[in-house]
């Protein structure tokens, strides 16, 4: 294996999950709530009076933050040379694993894992060993 030194980036991966934190610690201190993005998007389907402001706050700043990136820091984002069809097929099975899982990688693997949650130690086991399981497949296997 080895790394592709024109697309590592340390410094910005490392800028992204001291932010990531960041808003885990204050929706935690503000809220009481853990951050889980597929369960605060789950949340705007049916919210609770006086809930749904920080949830659409925080979902907009997700999709907000790429945006941002480009113009801040001239970031670009990856190529994807896929049509529409298996997009939305992988959208929709990470649902159904975040449904199944009760919870998503950054609810479980963010979360979950500074409370030393054994639930969330297996669920962040089995997303990261289903991830390489599918690229091992995708690049070695099928490519």
């Amino acid at each position: 294996m080895q790394i592709d030194w024109s697309h590592f980036t340390p410094l910005p991966a490392l800028a992204g999950g001291v932010l990531i934190g960041l808003a885990a610690t204050l929706l935690f201190l503000s809220e009481g709530r853990i951050l889980g993005a597929a369960g605060i998007l789950g949340g705007l389907v049916n919210p609770k009076p006086g809930k749904w402001l920080w949830r659409l706050a925080l979902i907009a700043g997700l999709f907000a933050s790429a945006p941002l990136a480009v113009l801040l820091f001239g970031a670009q984002g990856p190529v994807i040379n896929l049509s529409a069809t298996p997009l939305v097929i992988a959208g929709l099975l990470v649902g159904a694993g975040s449904r199944l899982a009760n919870g998503c990688t950054s609810g479980h693997g963010v979360c979950g894992l500074a409370r030393l949650s054994p639930r969330s130690a297996a669920a962040t086991a089995t997303f990261m060993a289903t991830g390489f399981l599918t690229v091992f497949i995708v690049r070695h296997l099928l490519g």
